[in-house]
């Protein structure tokens, strides 16, 4: 029987944009190589500093952390493309799970490559690809599509752009707006089979099964809170 070959884990190389996966609510959540990728990079840059470094020092992880976030992506990103030309290892972190979903990551990876910095994915939690998994709905093909528009004009818009879409939907929306979208949802792309997962992983998880208005009419009856991962069945195929 052939022997399998074992994975290397060398040290973090310098110079190198690490994009690194984080837990998106239950601490367990993260990988071994995440683990030690966030313990020999040069610096960390987050999403949320306060956020990663509860996550750095429940793992006993001592680190110089440097916020970067849409509101400073546009004065950061060459910042720390400096530290990357210098040689420092740099890992790239989101508020959680994966970075550059939804998040101002794209930017930076854009940049590296363009000085032809080498970056590396260390593969980790996804809220949005943890409820496709679990809603029963297709999952051969789907289209994630991010937040919705805040203003209705704009969000019903889309969703009527999106009518005759047949892969599986999946959105992120936020607990105040939630309600408000399920109408659209039930009024332009009619009672398909959905689900509303809230607060993934997390001590009240809980996953929301029905059509929209089965489920707007059932976080009608309370106050919606955390966060929100919706997946509606696509438009009926041939």
């Amino acid at each position: 029987m052939k022997k399998l070959k074992k994975y290397e884990n060398p040290l973090a190389e310098p110079g190198v944009l690490y994009v690194v996966s984080t837990p998106i609510g239950n601490l367990e959540d993260i990988t071994l190589r995440a683990l030690r990728v966030l313990k020999e990079v040069d610096l960390v840059a987050s999403e949320d500093t306060r956020h990663t470094g509860l996550l750095l020092k429940h793992y006993g992880i001592k680190k110089r952390l440097e916020s970067y976030h849409d509101f400073n992506k546009e004065r950061k990103a060459p910042t720390l493309m400096k530290e990357l030309k210098s040689g420092r290892s740099v890992a790239v972190t989101s508020d959680a799970g994966t970075p550059g979903i939804s998040d101002p990551c794209y930017l930076l990876v854009k940049l590296a490559i363009q000085e032809n910095i080498k970056v590396i994915p260390i593969p980790g939690a996804s809220a949005f690809l943890s409820a496709l998994v679990v809603s029963g709905l297709p999952t051969d093909r789907f289209a994630f599509e991010g937040f919705l528009p805040v203003k209705s004009g704009r969000r019903r818009k889309r969703l009527e752009e999106l009518h005759e879409e047949k892969r599986t939907l999946i959105f992120y929306e936020s607990p105040h707006r939630l309600l408000k979208t399920l109408q659209d949802i039930s009024e332009i792309l009619g009672e398909r089979k959905m689900i509303v997962a809230r607060e993934l992983t997390k001590k009240f998880e809980e996953i929301k099964r029905g059509t929209p208005e089965e489920i707007k009419m059932y976080f009608q009856k309370s106050k919606v809170k955390g966060e929100l991962v919706l997946v509606i069945e696509g438009a009926k195929r041939g």
